[in-house]
């Protein structure tokens, strides 16, 4: 079973980490962000081994991003990548999994300080 893991973020300038650039994050001892870090990249390194992480990527500047839509038979361009809200969407991880409730063993993990995490599964 795949799942797609959605970080949706504000960070505010936009960087990656993304919890870098969060006040929520920043608020925290040095010491529990190193560990976070940490705990973090032991994560990914263990859902490699296991052969769950098809893989993932972190998007660029939300300021950056376009909007298509068709309107009235013509493609509009709007600026992006959301028409009104503070949160955006930051970057993804794609986990192949045996069940649904591994990935929400999996996404429990992901969860930071300012970060809301949404799991889909991919059809």
């Amino acid at each position: 079973m795949k799942y797609v893991i959605l970080i949706h973020s504000n960070p505010q300038p936009w960087g990656h980490p993304t919890g870098d650039f969060l006040a929520e994050t920043r608020d925290l001892p040095q010491a529990q962000r190193d560990a976070n870090n940490a705990g973090f990249e032991q994560l990914l390194t263990e859902l490699s081994e296991r052969g769950e992480l098809v893989g993932g990527q972190a998007l660029g500047d939300p300021s950056e991003a376009r909007l298509y839509r068709s309107q009235s038979g013509q493609t509009v361009a709007t600026d992006g990548p959301y028409s009104e809200t503070k949160e955006h969407f930051a970057g993804f991880f794609i986990v192949d999994v045996a069940s649904p409730e591994r990935a929400h063993e999996i996404v429990a993990q992901f969860v930071g300080p300012g970060e809301t995490i949404e799991l889909r599964s991919l059809m």
